[in-house]
């Protein structure tokens, strides 16, 4: 009988409602769409996520500030020292991590060629600037450990197939994409939604050095990075060998005495002759050094003097006096 019971309800059961079914199809187009769409998604915008040495989407917001350190500006065509580049590079790291943004570095860094000069203030203007730069440039990441710097900042190189995306989207989202700032504050670049919500803004740097925009830093609760941050961020192969040269070196102390290029005279208004730093020649003389590190470097010392001092033997008074033996 209960057989019989539920056989009976089975049929004068009623026919489904037409919206149901309605509805059942819309709903499986919806996801046999969605499956095709990213069956057919390109095979380069797919590696860009799935490749795990990859941290970065469009998800993410770009920070560029142009494509070599302190350029835009009138220093595009010189090649200033490392720890110039280095406190401009530091400025616009600084400026990605307040703004959450991943910086777009540029792909090669200049390396001056005084430094393997010995001093020697000259250059040859025979070559093009253009081909000057480039001869005396190093790739970023053969300097750098860019993995280990985007566990800090996140960074792209402007070389990469992520850059030329992130610009391609941009350009085709127009306004809503970019934005050429120049002379906006940090502040109304992270609060304005105006720039806040855009892909990516293109920063206009200083004229003068990228550095410029880092107008607090005198201020030491504005530095969001240490001085020692990027020497601390060095390539692998750099620090073996930095690691090398320290076991060959020992212990030893070393300082840093630059006077060639500063000691320079200027006529004034009135036609006089007059020195640019008035003290810089007694200060940096044997005698003076002496009494500045004798707290810190006591006799039979190694000392190492970085410096572009023209005058041979100039610092021998110091290994005269204490008996710190001087290597230049």
């Amino acid at each position: 009988m209960a057989i019989q019971k539920t056989h009976q309800k089975v049929k004068l059961s009623k026919p489904r409602s037409p919206i149901f079914v309605l509805t059942a199809s819309v709903a499986c187009i919806a996801v046999l769409y969605l499956v095709s769409s990213l069956l057919l998604t390109p095979r380069s915008m797919r590696s860009l996520g799935t490749d795990p040495k990859n941290r970065h989407s469009l998800h993410e917001k770009y920070l560029y500030w142009g494509n070599r350190i302190d350029c835009p500006g009138k220093h595009c065509d010189s090649c200033e020292g490392l720890g110039h580049q280095e406190s401009s590079l530091r400025c616009a790291l600084e400026e990605a991590l307040f703004l959450g943004r991943t910086f777009v570095m540029p792909s090669r860094m200049c390396i001056n060629p005084i430094h393997n000069k010995k001093g020697i203030l000259h250059q040859s203007s025979d070559t093009v600037s253009e081909e000057r730069w480039a001869a005396s440039s190093c790739a970023m990441d053969s300097l750098y450990d860019l993995d280990l710097i985007s566990d800090t900042v996140p960074v792209i190189l402007d070389n990469s197939k992520m850059w030329h995306h992130v610009l391609t989207t941009s350009m085709k989202l127009g306004s809503r994409g970019i934005a050429h700032v120049q002379g906006v504050s940090r502040a109304d670049l992270k609060e304005k939604s105006l720039y806040s919500n855009l892909l990516l803004i293109n920063r206009t740097a200083s004229p003068l050095s990228w550095f410029m925009e880092c107008k607090d830093r005198n201020n030491r609760s504005s530095i969001m990075l240490p001085y020692s941050f990027l020497p601390s961020m060095a390539s692998k192969k750099l620090r073996d060998a930095a690691e090398k040269i320290m076991a060959l070196l020992g212990d030893y102390d070393a300082i840093h005495v630059r006077r060639g290029d500063k000691l320079k005279n200027r006529k004034d208004r009135f036609g006089v002759e007059r020195s640019l730093h008035p003290h810089l020649d007694r200060d940096t003389r044997p005698e003076f050094i002496l009494c500045r590190i004798a707290k810190w470097v006591p006799a039979g010392r190694t000392l190492f003097i970085a410096s572009n001092e023209r005058t041979p033997g100039f610092f021998s008074p110091l290994a005269v006096q204490i008996g710190i033996r001087i290597k230049l």
